[in-house]
């Protein structure tokens, strides 16, 4: 019997995979879902009781450790644990020393997207003991073609090496086509002379995308960079710089969309020279406005207020309470572009009553600790939501990536 956890975009068609080659599975999902011809559990642990093989296709680490913890008080002795999810060998060696020694543990992520799932055709990278990997082997055959790496955290190493080159080359790819066309190269052009390279099959991968036609979300971008945090490492100059590309195209908005949307990103940023960023850390604007805007390593924050996620006011009357909450807003926002107040140039303040301003000094002395950067305090009659006593905003310089 087999226990599968995670029923994402990639988990369902994988699911529904082992379910058609015969197997007798057990599905569970954090939101529920159904795969046809599975038995749904109400819980990790009720999944994974008596299962031989328990599968995780989940999204990151922490989501990882939290479901299989959440799965361990049914976790039977023998079983082995295949982790398909992209987490490096960081984690998988974290899993290791997690789970119950009589538990066995292979990782095996993969390469393809949700078709190849669909269809059988994914190339799943395997790593673990050799007895572990032989419990496992035929059933990592259902997915695609298993290419064992090693031992314990190879396959999950060779995964984010292989996503450190594919991921910066559709950057790069990205930069290449907005660099073309501020010369003078016709996109098309370009794509048509690089079909005939080594580059040729990822130049037509990408072409829908630099025409303007989106197509399904094979890869998400929100994944990618994700990936390419996993990956981070003093040799990756390369990939660093194409993980802080894909954290802009992310703080965008362009998260949930296929990683080909970066090529739109690095055109709009191509043409204005500005980028707006809209971090998910803070409450959604009104639309009429972004969080912050950077242009170059200038980073210019909105006027933050304490508003909740809808839309009211919080500490009203308070002005300590709503001070704070502005100074945290503030630092998600500059921590979305890796800057801290330190990197701030100057603060300016609007109060509805300066007789308050004690206790916003107080508060704002917790967050800026170091030499204060130029300030503007304004008393204002009113701001634009009664009930608010402060609203601050920020210029901050983005640090250079060593």
């Amino acid at each position: 019997m087999i226990a599968f956890l995670g029923l994402g975009r990639m988990g369902a068609p994988m699911a529904r995979r082992l379910v058609e080659a015969g197997h007798e599975v057990t599905v569970w999902n954090r939101t529920p879902r159904t795969v046809e011809g599975a038995a749904v559990a109400a819980s990790p642990a009720e999944a994974v009781a008596g299962s031989d093989l328990v599968v995780t296709v989940l999204r990151d680490p922490a989501a990882v450790m939290r479901v299989l913890a959440d799965a361990a008080p049914g976790l039977r002795a023998g079983a082995v644990v295949v982790e398909m999810s992209t987490i490096g060998p960081a984690a998988v060696a974290e899993l290791r020393d997690r789970l119950p020694a009589q538990v066995g543990l292979v990782d095996a992520p993969v390469l393809g997207g949700v078709g190849p799932a669909r269809d059988g055709t994914l190339t799943v990278l395997a790593g673990g003991r050799s007895e572990d990997l032989a419990r496992c082997r035929e059933v990592l055959g259902v997915f695609g073609t298993v290419r064992e790496a090693g031992g314990p955290g190879a396959g999950a190493a060779l995964k984010l090496a292989v996503m450190s080159a594919l991921v910066p080359a559709q950057v790069l790819l990205a930069e290449t086509v907005a660099y073309g066309e501020a010369i003078g190269v016709q996109a098309g052009t370009l794509l048509d002379v690089l079909g005939g390279t080594p580059l040729g099959a990822l130049a037509e991968r990408v072409r829908p995308a630099v025409q303007g036609r989106p197509g399904e979300r094979r890869y998400g971008l929100d994944l990618a960079a994700k990936d390419l945090a996993l990956a981070a490492h003093p040799l990756q100059t390369l990939a660093a710089a194409a993980a802080d590309r894909l954290g802009g195209a992310v703080s965008a908005g362009l998260g949930d969309a296929d990683l080909t949307a970066v090529f739109g990103h690095v055109a709009a940023g191509r043409r204005t020279g500005v980028r707006k960023i809209d971090p998910a850390s803070v409450p959604a604007t009104n639309g009429l406005y972004s969080h912050a805007a950077r242009s170059g390593n200038l980073l210019f924050v909105s006027g933050q207020v304490a508003l909740d996620h809808d839309g009211k006011v919080v500490g009203e009357g308070d002005m300590t309470r709503q001070a704070e909450l502005v100074m945290e807003y503030l630092a998600r926002v500059l921590a979305d572009q890796g800057c801290t107040f330190d990197d701030v140039t100057h603060i300016r303040t609007f109060v509805t009553d300066m007789s308050l301003l004690p206790e916003y000094a107080a508060v704002r002395r917790r967050y800026i600790t170091g030499a204060p950067p130029a300030s503007t305090t304004v008393e204002v009659s009113r701001l634009f939501r009664p009930g608010l006593l402060i609203e601050v905003e920020v210029t901050a310089v983005v640090p250079a990536v060593s």
